[in-house]
């Protein structure tokens, strides 16, 4: 094992053991050089003002080298933002902002002890970060059983991961905390669980509420409690977007420091949240009281990125760190909300008032992209099927009974027509 990662294992070890063993084993081997071409490159950046011959760029009249049909396109932008390589763990101020807009957005952060928001190539880069470093073939991935599909590609198929998981909802239609509770204490004999919360829900659009969350907080407990290490991984990427009376925090704010068993990780981005998705821009954090396991697992998580990536795209953090910036940022992205609310409430005003009959039942959702229809009778992929082929309407089949909806894409005077067409394909069917 290298040394620098046996360091950084030492020192997670003696700040807090289970951390360490929460580690994979591709976790406890990962390292970030500070002694190679980066970091000599660094070096040379603050010290070499004659000439620096160090990291692979090329430079033209003291900037960045560029073209000018490239840089005609992006012309309110300075080279030197646009072209030269991104820091492994981000652009310093966009790091910066992004930490600033957290602590703004989630006043349960505040008094609690995590790191600087770790920049990644958005969401999915964020969770793959989270399994390398913490899953090893066997170790339990629990998740809902409505569930973003790429879980299993992330953490079962790339890691080995086995994905346990536990209804969504109970008999009362809301958050199943009793069905967490449950599935994390079944993994007691392995002594180690990483639990995914996504909320708002894709693909169900749910949030918990207030006493949802604290169901879920306590399960998360009482499975530390019983001596089981859990990684607690909030995977926030619609984060914001809560119309109703749901949550309105990440949960990452009640685990961080919640248990010494416990390690809450915040994957999240601008990617869905500030309506950039080609800009691949998310970010990874961790919660520790100690300032050492924090800067610890950076450096892995660092490590993990020189590997893959070495580093996110410079142009897209720089995009966004300017709208953080911006004084129109607050008023634009509130309009944007509004839309997109409006849009939920059409949708439920709608499924509640009764023109459907039974047709279009579906699963309580207040927040987010998405809503997911409850049908009988039929096969949502046929309805699927006949939607497209005959109707030239896309919607998502999952499973033999649910049919995901992304109000998130239609306009709200569009959205009376689409549902009409849903309950006559489901009526043809049956």
């Amino acid at each position: 094992m290298n040394p620098l990662a046996q360091q950084l294992n030492e020192t997670i070890n003696n700040e807090n053991p289970h951390v360490y063993e929460m580690l994979s084993t591709l976790g406890k081997e990962m390292f970030f050089p500070k002694e190679g071409i980066l970091s000599q490159s660094a070096e040379a950046k603050a010290k070499a003002t004659k000439y620096n011959a160090t990291i692979g760029i090329a430079t033209e009249g003291g900037q960045p080298m560029h073209l000018k049909v490239i840089q005609d396109t992006l012309s309110a932008y300075a080279p030197k933002d646009l072209y030269e390589y991104a820091p492994p763990a981000g652009k310093p101020e966009l790091r910066a902002a992004w930490r600033s807009k957290m602590i703004k957005e989630n006043p349960e952060l505040e008094g609690k002890s995590f790191g600087n928001p770790i920049a990644t190539n958005a969401l999915t880069h964020g969770l793959s970060i989270v399994a390398d470093l913490f899953a090893d073939a066997g170790d339990a991935i629990v998740i809902p059983n409505k569930n973003w599909e790429n879980y299993e590609l992330t953490f079962g198929v790339r890691r080995g991961a086995v994905i346990v998981e536990y209804p969504l909802y109970n008999e009362q239609m809301r958050f199943n905390g009793a069905g967490l509770r449950e599935a994390l204490l079944a993994q007691k004999g392995k002594g180690k669980a990483i639990v995914v919360l996504n909320f708002p829900n894709n693909p169900t659009g749910y949030t918990p509420g207030p006493q949802e969350a604290s169901e879920i907080v306590d399960a998360i407990r009482d499975a530390a409690e019983a001596g089981i290490n859990v990684v607690a991984v909030t995977d926030d990427a619609y984060f914001g977007l809560f119309f109703e009376d749901s949550v309105h925090e990440s949960l990452f704010g009640k685990l961080a420091e919640l248990h010494p068993r416990v390690l809450a990780v915040k994957v999240d981005g601008a990617t869905k949240e500030e309506y950039v998705w080609g800009f691949r821009v998310g970010f990874i954090t961790y919660a520790s009281p100690s300032a050492k396991v924090l800067a610890a697992l950076e450096q892995k998580t660092m490590g993990i990125i020189r590997a893959t990536i070495s580093s996110g795209p410079h142009p897209s953090q720089t995009f966004v760190l300017q709208a953080l910036q911006s004084p129109e940022f607050a008023e634009q992205k509130a309009e944007k909300f509004n839309i997109m609310k409006r849009r939920a409430n059409r949708v439920k005003d709608l499924l509640d008032s009764g023109k459907y009959g039974d047709t279009l039942k579906y699963y309580p959702f207040n927040s987010g992209y998405f809503m997911c229809l409850k049908l009988s009778g039929v096969s949502a992929e046929d309805v699927r099927v006949r939607l497209l082929d005959q109707y030239g309407i896309g919607t998502i089949a999952l499973g033999e009974t649910d049919l995901r909806v992304a109000f998130s894409c239609i306009e709200e005077e569009g959205l009376e027509e689409l549902f009409d067409t849903i309950a006559k394909a489901v009526r043809e069917l049956s």
